[in-house]
């Protein structure tokens, strides 16, 4: 067992790689009183064509998979996992993202025998014919639930207006007539590919006795038999530079009109002190311009052409990248095209050495203050190590972040092909 000494922010994380590659990390905070622990693979929505383990050809699977198989891994023979969870106090979930599916659970006792629950459900799948069947519906009312959210069709219809070949651009749980192709042989197929103990990590924060943690999950691997492990092949189409569409239209029930404009990211760095680097650089644009005490944000208000549901994010990961801002608004398309003008026309002016510097310590702050979560670290922590980074030695890289590296960001970040809108709206 390695142990990682931070002592820029005063943490250690003990660490180990098990024989059949499963990557432990355990964070012990005695001054708590909960415990956290995830369960994370390498695997997500946009990973539809690969090649299965033992086999030398390509598929591809369903959309939405990936999800449908985090929903299936909970269901057993016999019972349901979650009712495991609650009978010993914990609370357990998960979630499927474009690039990784996690299980989780949090917990104040018996944290040994949650984690073996964890460790278990999770490496043990059940699927038959009739569940499988009876999980479409489920996960059916589901997708048509999300279908009637303003927000989720906003976000993913300006995902959709950026990208034209990357299956960032599927909805994650794919749709009513995606998952229907689903078959129990599919998900093994998908299970035994992305679920090997080499392709996961596993992060435990909290309360917990390191030595006895480790052990734990030690014996409770040995016992059990994995194939060898193989690299994963996974296939991405090219995606072109441009945005697949200027505009996409929505059109559905709402009480106020959505307008979100999209700029999508090309050049992604494998590098991973440049991966980050351009990570937090779009990140201080975006915060620059669109945050509270933004210029843009200023401007956009006193127009009247945001209200408070007015918002900027930004993803990044291997291989795709994008950002999206906007929100409600009486006029849709005049605050698209002063959101666009405002990216086109961003300079040192707009974000000056002062402002870089001031919300670089913002950010930096905030990162410090969210290290008092045990869900954030382990959650960040997880995230970062599937891209081949480590979260706590990377903070020195933003501390370390200069005005000029923003300066030649600017020089080549933005132009007006990678910018596309998206407007949801009653129907005319």
């Amino acid at each position: 067992m390695k142990e990682l000494s931070y002592e820029q922010i005063d943490e250690k994380i003990f660490t180990e790689t098990l024989p059949n590659g499963l990557r432990v990390f355990i964070l012990p905070k005695h001054e708590m009183a909960k415990t956290f622990a995830i369960f994370t693979t390498n695997y997500g929505s946009i990973d539809q064509s690969f090649v299965p383990l033992g086999e030398s050809d390509y598929i591809t699977v369903p959309d939405g998979i990936a999800h449908f198989l985090e929903h299936k891994l909970f269901e057993k023979e016999d019972r349901d996992v979650f009712h495991d969870f609650s009978k010993l106090g914990a609370s357990a979930n998960a979630f499927t993202s474009f690039t990784k599916t996690a299980y989780l659970f949090s917990a104040t006792s018996r944290i040994m025998e949650n984690l073996k629950i964890l460790i278990d459900f999770v490496q043990d799948p059940y699927f038959s014919e009739q569940s499988v069947e009876k999980e479409k519906g489920i996960i059916g009312q589901e997708i048509k639930m999300y279908d009637d959210q303003p927000d989720w069709r906003a976000f993913f219809g300006t995902i959709k207006s950026m990208f034209s070949q990357h299956p960032v651009q599927i909805d994650i749980a794919g749709t009513v007539e995606s998952i229907k192709d689903i078959t129990k042989d599919d998900l093994y197929t998908c299970y035994h590919t992305f679920y090997h103990p080499s392709n996961m990590v596993l992060f435990v924060a909290g309360n917990v006795d390191v030595k006895e943690t480790m052990e734990l999950i030690k014996e409770n691997q040995a016992a059990k038999t994995f194939e060898q492990p193989e690299p994963i092949k996974r296939n991405f189409p090219e995606e072109p530079t441009e945005v697949a569409k200027k505009e996409l239209h929505v059109t559905m029930p709402v009480n106020v009109p959505k307008a979100l404009v999209g700029v999508k990211e090309t050049d992604i760095p494998s590098d991973p002190k440049a991966f980050m680097e351009k990570e937090w650089l779009m990140d201080i644009l975006m915060d620059a311009l669109f945050s509270r005490s933004g210029v843009s944000y200023e401007k956009l208000y006193e127009e009247g052409l945001i209200d408070q549901s007015f918002s900027c994010e930004t993803h990044l990961e291997k291989g795709f990248g994008f950002s999206i801002i906007g929100g409600n608004t009486s006029e849709p398309e005049k605050l698209a095209e002063t959101i666009k003008a405002e990216l086109l026309g961003i300079n040192e002016q707009k974000v000056d050495q002062e402002t870089f510097e001031r919300i670089k310590r913002k950010k930096l702050g905030h990162l410090l203050r969210s290290l008092n979560s045990l869900e954030f670290i382990a959650n960040q922590y997880s995230h970062y190590q599937l891209l081949g980074i480590d979260l706590f030695e990377s903070i020195q890289w933003l501390e370390q972040l200069r005005y000029e590296d923003l300066q030649t960001f600017l020089s080549t970040w933005i132009d007006e092909e990678r910018i596309s809108f998206c407007f949801v709206q009653n129907e005319e």
